[in-house]
């Protein structure tokens, strides 16, 4: 299963694929792209504050599309509202979010709870707090995998953008010669 680094890879990825803008360089939309590519996982905060257990509530409503929309749109509201926050639109905020399920779902044996409320899934089993902090500092090699994948992704996306601006100026240059 990805963990934060793994998520934050694919969300710079989706946000580059999305809006062909890099992130590298600009603080505060590197940290959106953190927290919102990370933000299902706040279940496993919850889980553990409440239960003890991080995977309590882990895969539930957090894993899903209507969490994805929600917070999708209260993220890009909350973009526009706030002046210190980067600006950033439904359909990226959407994406990264989405992005974080996605990720659960294909990269990982658990199931997720794409259409809760209709169909809940729960992981099973028990993660303490040392658990979890162990997962996160030491990080696995699929997070490796997954960064080195994500930054291919990256590469290969603004490779065929400077050859399409470079197609098309060429093609300007030679109808107005």
């Amino acid at each position: 299963m990805p963990l934060p680094l793994g998520h934050l890879a694919i969300g710079l990825a989706t946000h580059e694929l999305s809006s062909g803008q890099s992130a590298f360089g600009r603080w505060k939309l590197f940290a959106a792209i953190l927290v919102l590519a990370n933000l299902p996982d706040i279940d496993v905060i919850f889980g553990l504050l409440i239960e003890w257990n991080g995977s309590a509530f882990h895969r539930g409503p957090t894993h899903s599309l209507l969490f994805a929309l929600a917070c999708g749109f209260l993220a890009s509201k909350a973009s526009k509202s706030w002046t210190w926050l980067p600006r950033m639109e439904f359909p990226g905020c959407f994406a990264l979010i989405l992005s974080h399920v996605a990720a659960d779902a294909l990269l990982s044996t658990s199931p997720v709870s794409w259409f809760w409320p209709l169909a809940t899934n729960w992981s099973a089993g028990h993660s303490g707090w040392q658990d979890v902090f162990g997962m996160v500092l030491k990080g696995n090699a699929q997070d490796a995998m997954i960064i080195l994948g994500a930054a291919a992704v990256i590469m290969v996306q603004r490779t065929a953008r400077a050859l399409s601006v470079g197609l098309i100026l060429r093609l300007r240059r030679k109808s107005s010669a």
